[in-house]
């Protein structure tokens, strides 16, 4: 074989292997793991980053982080746009930006309030860094900046926790949601949805939030909690849901996994708790003689997870009645939620998009007023059938067994 030619093929490989070509050197960036964002009296962008300290996280792991700096450091910028307040942020952090691990976007309910997220989107969705799954969040009753500051104990980086959170009370409490960027920005730009986001504050004392002295202790004097659903309209945060009212909102929305229906009993409040297993939602639309109605029909599974009064569950028609008061529970709820969103002209579930699909003539007749005319007078039938499915351990309480001895006596 030609040597030319093989060593023509030799240099063409090199090319080809030459993988390094774009290498970030961990001690050339900063990583981004979370970014708020505030507005100033001004009415300038105020821009907050949480910075990993990568050392710092892993110290923290060792030994509790007693010997080292905090896991993350925090910068905060103002610009005419988010944009600008990136740029700005090179004038204080000697290293390049890295938004491709940025789990967690902030937003500060004032901000929220007066002008809105419609607008917010932008530079983050252009940027190929970013990614549109990151975790939207809204800082309750506090600026972003806020949050973004907090330092949190047993997840060292805070953004990290906040997910967390998310996922646990989303999938066991069923009263939050999690939404990312791209869920958001979905919602916007729909005819037939508004977006709605899970609110979080900080119960404590802010400043003491940013010291490390605060996760060194087995009660922190602050800490970060989900607290309520942001409700919005044209972009806008209008209102705030909060409890079994919130909980109603993901019935509808059929984002239920798992949680506690409490139910009274002959006089008693809370005495029977139904743990909900699975759920399945379904929305009808209906249209008849150009009005539309809808009917939201809820299937529900659960065992009973706790008994406070003697009652004797191998009784089947007992089980009949304890499904009958979970079905008249979870309907109070879904009929709330749907109460607050029409109070607030904000279609959250989603049911414009079901009107669009039965009938998009209809829709395109309606869709310019849904919110503010034909939403808040629209007819919603919800129907529920709940199931008992086991009972537990026990079929009968010992509290039913200690009724009993006292009787025989």
């Amino acid at each position: 074989m030609n040597k030319g030619f093989v060593l023509v093929i030799l240099f063409l490989t090199l090319i080809l292997l030459s993988g390094c070509w774009s290498k970030k050197e961990l001690t050339d960036i900063a990583i981004i793991s979370a970014f708020g964002i505030d507005k100033n009296e001004k009415g300038q962008y105020v821009g907050t980053i949480q910075v990993i300290n990568p050392g710092n996280v892993t110290g923290g792991q060792q030994d509790g982080g007693s010997s080292f700096g905090p896991p993350v450091n925090v910068y905060t910028e103002t610009g005419n746009n988010l944009t600008e307040v990136s740029r700005k942020f090179s004038t204080s952090i000697s290293r390049r930006l890295y938004y491709a691990h940025t789990n967690l976007v902030v937003i500060g309910e004032r901000l929220a309030r007066e002008d809105g997220i419609l607008h917010l989107f932008d530079a983050m969705d252009r940027d190929p860094e970013f990614r549109i799954t990151s975790e939207v969040i809204i800082a309750q009753d506090m600026e972003a900046k806020d949050i973004v500051s907090a330092l949190t104990p047993i997840d060292k980086i805070p953004s990290n926790k906040i997910i967390k959170t998310l996922k646990s009370t989303e999938k066991n409490w069923g009263t939050h949601l999690r939404s990312n960027m791209k869920d958001v920005l979905n919602n916007l730009v729909s005819e037939g949805k508004e977006p709605i986001l899970t609110g979080f504050r900080l119960n404590g004392e802010i400043d003491q939030a940013k010291k490390m002295s605060n996760i060194e202790e087995t009660t922190p004097k602050a800490v970060l909690e989900a607290d309520g659903i942001a409700l919005f309209r044209d972009g806008k945060l209008v209102d705030w849901i909060q409890g079994n009212t919130a909980r109603g909102t993901l019935w509808i929305l059929d984002k239920i996994e798992k949680t506690d229906v409490n139910i009274d009993w002959q006089g008693n409040e809370d005495a029977i708790a139904y743990e909900v297993i699975r759920q399945k939602t379904n929305i009808l639309p209906i249209i008849q003689k150009n009005q539309p109605m809808i009917t939201v029909d809820v299937s529900v599974e659960g065992d009973i997870g706790e008994v406070e009064v003697p009652i004797d569950l191998t009784d089947p028609l007992l089980l009949v009645k304890i499904e009958k008061e979970a079905e008249k529970e979870i309907k109070k709820e879904i009929q709330e939620a749907i109460k607050q969103a029409k109070k607030n002209k904000s279609d959250v579930f989603g049911l414009g998009e079901a009107v669009q699909r039965a009938d998009p003539n209809l829709w395109n007749k309606l869709k310019s007023e849904w919110n503010s005319v034909y939403f808040p007078e629209l007819i919603v039938d919800v129907k529920v059938e709940a199931f008992v499915r086991r009972s537990g351990l026990r079929t009968k309480s010992f509290l039913t067994e200690m009724e009993e001895d006292r009787k025989s006596k």
